[in-house]
């Protein structure tokens, strides 16, 4: 859908630039947002190669496991039916603390693994659309189909199940891992801070106050909507 949007904003303005007589402006300004995307990349790589750096280090030196610890009582109320033990809370919580020190490049590694934990347990559970035909606990990673779980168990899938398709249904623990990722808390958002540095702002850091204050407000109604979701859904 992404694509088609950028497609379409592309073509719109082209079409607008033709239309209005600004071809060479537009084109001017294609070719100077070429030049400055690179040096924006170039910028970012090296300020995400720092903090990268130094989670890296922070992990070598055990503070990450030390945060990690001190973040299981907010998994455990976030994700009650997550297994103690189960890998997915390391990397919910790495991912939770690369959120909270604003490296939104750094965190998606260990969200990639935390959704994969978190469909192995899944698998585990036996959910239809994450085991194969015959029930066994594979993942489910090549079944696709168009029933869900609510409609397999009640036996409607069941000319799916012998083709082999069963369409996955993301668990709870998926949805409110994916919303507390995107609403994330920040108390360094580094990447606002290297997009105003380049464009010359007077003061970069400026935005960590205003983004705590956006980030704890998003944050606090994440948590009390999927803990309404799922009180609603235990009913």
């Amino acid at each position: 859908m992404l694509n088609y949007i950028w497609a379409g904003m592309i073509v719109l303005g082209i079409i607008f630039g033709a239309v209005t007589g600004n071809m060479k402006e537009v084109t001017e300004a294609a070719l100077d947002s070429a030049g400055e995307a690179v040096s924006l990349c170039i910028a970012m790589a090296g300020i995400m190669a720092l903090w990268v750096g130094l989670m890296e280090i922070a992990e070598s030196s055990g503070l990450i496991l030390k945060l990690t610890d001190k973040l299981s009582p907010f998994i455990s109320f976030m994700f009650p039916r997550l297994p103690k033990k189960h890998k997915a809370r390391d990397y919910i919580s790495m991912n939770v603390i690369a959120n909270v020190l604003g490296l939104g490049w750094a965190c998606t590694p260990a969200g990639l693994k935390a959704m994969e934990e978190l469909a192995k347990l899944e698998a585990e559970r036996g959910t239809p659309g994450y085991v194969s035909v015959d029930g066994s606990a594979k993942g489910g990673a090549e079944i696709t189909g168009r029933h869900g779980r609510g409609s397999l168990a009640e036996g409607s899938g069941a000319a799916d199940s012998r083709k082999g398709k069963r369409e996955r249904v993301a668990s709870n623990e998926m949805c409110t891992f994916l919303i507390l990722n995107i609403s994330s808390l920040q108390l360094i958002p580094v990447n606002m801070i290297a997009y105003r540095q380049q464009y010359g702002s007077v003061n970069p850091a400026g935005i960590i106050a205003p983004a705590i204050v956006a980030t704890f407000v998003s944050t606090l109604t994440a948590v009390v909507y999927c803990k309404v979701k799922d009180r609603r859904r235990r009913a």
